[in-house]
């Protein structure tokens, strides 16, 4: 049998798989589906300092080997979550990480010093958020932004600082050295590519807000590309995203130069797919020899 335990940033994992924000709640609405004991760890849904609605009209929208969304990061806010849902998130017998979102570099501080409480082990910062006070470029497409978020959420946190990247840029290389330089511990990507859809009968946007994050099997191959390049780039680890559906698509990722890996979409589809993912990659690691699936990493012949 191989082993497909990791140690990331400190946090002891029984597998690199990890629900990926946004597509497993705060891990609560899983537990009936999914063996928590098999499971790396969850990111929850973004939290922001206050409750956020989110968008008006419709959210999602399928698309060829994939889906649009355009949710706008609901939440009910940070001090609501450790309240009500975190004493019961406690009980999940894996690794909590708190995904976090702001609208300044205040804001992400703030957050950052309401969620460093016992029970979440890491943040995970969304930098794919627009800038209010900078006429509402998101942080993540500008590395002075990128950085100023991250180093503010560093000195506001005591938890490992994963910083979670957006493909929405021309040299995503860069970014995710600004972020390194100023203080992460960890890289994850890719978030959504923008898109739209149309509907032909009105010839409107689908979406209420007109464009969205695609996500899904479509983003893999760009996913498994921008892994690789920032993988190689930094000395800071990887978690790696972008259309996982199966075991095998995991493993190329940590080829490529991840050492997690976070299942999205997927979970959508199927309430058990990280679950079955494990298992497909156990089954490959056995199949091709793999002792322990930390050996992989990062070893693209390219």
């Amino acid at each position: 049998m191989s082993s497909l335990s990791v140690n990331f940033l400190g946090m002891k994992m029984a597998s690199p798989v990890i629900g990926a924000s946004g597509t497993v709640g705060f891990g609560l609405e899983l537990a009936d589906y999914v063996d928590y004991r098999k499971i790396g760890a969850i990111s929850g849904k973004g939290l922001a300092p206050t409750p956020w609605k989110g968008n008006e009209g419709v959210r999602i929208a399928e698309t060829t080997s994939g889906m649009l969304n355009c949710i706008g990061l609901e939440n009910p806010g940070a001090p609501y979550f450790i309240e009500h849902y975190l004493p019961e998130v406690k009980k999940l017998p894996t690794v909590f990480i708190a995904n976090m979102v702001g609208k300044s570099v205040e804001e992400y501080a703030e957050c950052a010093r309401m969620l460093t409480v016992p029970g979440i082990s890491a943040l995970e910062v969304n930098i794919s958020c627009p800038n209010v006070k900078e006429g509402g470029a998101a942080f993540g497409t500008d590395y002075h932004q990128a950085a100023a978020v991250t180093k503010a959420v560093k000195e506001a946190t005591t938890l490992p600082v994963i910083v979670k990247l957006s493909p929405n840029v021309t040299d995503v290389v860069s970014i995710a050295e600004a972020v390194e330089q100023a203080g992460a511990d960890a890289v994850s990507l890719i978030n959504t590519l923008m898109g739209i859809a149309i509907d032909l009968r009105t010839r409107r946007p689908i979406l209420g807000n007109i464009t969205g994050g695609l996500s899904g099997p479509a983003i893999k191959p760009v996913a498994l590309r921008m892994v690789w390049q920032v993988a190689k780039a930094l000395s800071i680890p990887v978690s790696g995203l972008g259309g996982i559906m199966t075991g095998t698509d995991a493993i190329e990722f940590m080829i490529a130069g991840a050492s997690t890996v976070q299942v999205g979409t997927a979970n959508l589809a199927d309430p058990t797919a990280m679950e079955r993912i494990v298992r497909e990659m156990d089954k490959w690691c056995d199949k091709n020899g793999v002792k322990d699936i930390n050996e992989i990493v990062g070893t693209l012949k390219a």
